[in-house]
């Protein structure tokens, strides 16, 4: 197998897990938080800078950017007229394209399929779920307050498809952006682990 494996995922789908068991199953590297410590060490940031990005993409981030503010409240245009979100953004992006030059592997999140878009030896996956299935993981694995599980679920995927729409200039979730989207509650997660890596071995 000698292909590149993006997955976009829904809070709470199974995505990031998904992406791990896929990446032991094929024998190849596995890359979500191991691309922020690794842009930090080449870039010079902190990791909490890297980390807090995407959780700040809020409704205001367009707005922040656009008067040269990053999304922490500071004025930063020291470098080109970029923002700090925008160099955060580029030193990551440089990361992705570092790992996928390395050969075939699995990335999570952080715009890979944008970033990898032109790159012909790439597959895009996006995992989705139904809203009480992604409550239910959210208590149960990620220890998630149930009272508020849901109103929380929708606000970390409107923060993803804000920080994705504005950086790739796309719509997150959107079919066209991928070539394969899988309901994980519907499969499973091992399922979908095994309809992926088929997908992938079928695919030309």
């Amino acid at each position: 197998m000698n292909k590149i494996i993006t997955i976009s995922r829904q809070y709470g789908s199974g995505g990031r897990e998904i992406g791990e068991k896929l990446a032991k199953i094929l024998g190849i590297p596995f890359y979500d938080n191991e691309l922020i410590t690794r842009a930090a060490k080449e870039s010079g940031f902190a990791e909490s800078v890297f980390e807090r990005a995407e959780d700040k993409a809020t409704n205001s981030l367009l707005y922040s950017i656009a008067m040269g503010m990053s999304a922490y409240g500071n004025q930063d245009m020291g470098f080109a007229n970029l923002s700090l979100d925008d160099r955060i953004y580029l030193a990551q992006s440089d990361v992705i394209r570092k790992v996928a030059a390395e050969g075939p592997c699995v990335i999570v999140g952080r715009c890979a399929d944008y970033i990898l878009k032109d790159n012909p030896n790439v597959v895009h996956v996006f995992v989705w779920a139904d809203i009480k299935n992604r409550v239910e993981r959210a208590t149960t694995k990620y220890n998630m307050p149930i009272a508020k599980a849901q109103e929380n679920i929708l606000k970390i995927d409107k923060r993803r498809a804000n920080y994705y729409n504005y950086h790739a200039n796309e719509k997150w979730g959107k079919a066209e952006n991928y070539h394969l989207s899988i309901k994980s509650d519907f499969v499973g997660i091992d399922n979908a682990v095994e309809v992926i890596k088929l997908f992938v071995e079928k695919g030309v």
